[in-house]
């Protein structure tokens, strides 16, 4: 090959080179040239740009996340012992379909409803704290479904409705099938409430104006051989008495037809109050 041709592939491997990175070195001092072309390895691949703006965030955890990493912040506490109310109620007639809890609800915060919360955070691997925080409802909520008007007043404590005007004269037992309760009045003013239970769908209570006609203490259904204690009949075998039933199970049962009590010493101060003759009104 000629010297034209050694120069030619010299020329192209130079240009080859530069390609991948290169500097052409200038003529030295003396005139004469250095090597034609200086080749530059990088020392190690470049990192990519830093953008403009700051760096996206993280999606926050959930309060489950949060309340499991050391160091974050306490979950949000919605209620503790000693609050009263109406949610009070849906937390412990949520705790009452999990098993949790077996009394009320009674819409008080006491120290049963603590005791259940600790186990229901203890079988989930939550602190055991017995106070309801927002992490502790969540998976409270996701176990159980919204509780109707009567598994939140499942042994009473429901608010009286309006008075029937039959109940404005007189001595008498106002009972409406509405809010299930009674109300003892006189000359219009209510001296007592309490709640009340009735007759099933098969055996109901019968509803109107009526009086009292007869009182027994410690009587005993003939029928059902069932107690009744501080009965007051109104209409026929019908009557308003203390139920142990009803004491114990609240709206999950129901009466033969009579006008159950569940509070005991609640009947008795009725019972010695009322007096045969004294109005009785079942209404809606």
């Amino acid at each position: 090959m000629g010297r034209k041709g050694i120069t030619g592939l010299a020329a192209l491997a130079a240009l080859t080179a530069c390609a991948a990175g290169c500097t052409v070195q200038p003529a030295g001092a003396d005139g004469e040239r250095g090597s034609p072309v200086r080749i530059e390895v990088p020392s190690r691949t470049p990192s990519a740009p830093t953008p403009s703006g700051p760096a996206p965030e993280s999606p926050a955890p959930d309060d489950g996340e949060k309340s499991s990493r050391p160091g974050a912040p306490a979950p949000r506490v919605l209620w503790s012992p000693g609050d009263s109310g109406r949610d009070i109620r849906e937390l412990q007639a949520r705790l009452r379909q999990v098993a949790w809890i077996f009394h009320g609800p009674t819409g008080t915060y006491d120290d049963l409803t603590a005791e259940a919360v600790r186990g229901f955070q203890g079988r989930r691997g939550l602190p055991r704290t017995g106070v309801t925080d927002s992490v502790t409802w969540q998976r409270l909520l996701g176990m159980t479904r919204e509780p109707g008007r009567w598994e939140l007043y499942l042994m009473g404590g429901q608010p009286a409705d309006v008075p029937d005007p039959r109940c404005a004269t007189g001595r008498a037992l106002c009972i409406s099938k509405s809010s299930r309760t009674l109300r003892w009045m006189i000359d219009g003013r209510t001296v007592s409430t309490m709640p009340v239970r009735f007759g099933s769908e098969y055996t109901p209570t019968r509803e109107g104006v009526f009086h009292v006609y007869w009182k027994s203490r410690h009587h005993v259904s003939t029928l059902y051989d069932s107690p009744m204690p501080y009965a007051m009949f109104f209409s026929g075998g019908q009557a308003v008495h203390f139920s142990a039933d009803f004491a114990a199970r609240g709206y999950a049962g129901a009466s033969h037809g009579c006008v159950n009590v569940r509070d005991e010493g609640a009947i008795a101060r009725l019972y010695g109050q009322v007096r045969s003759g004294d109005k009785v009104v079942v209404h809606w």
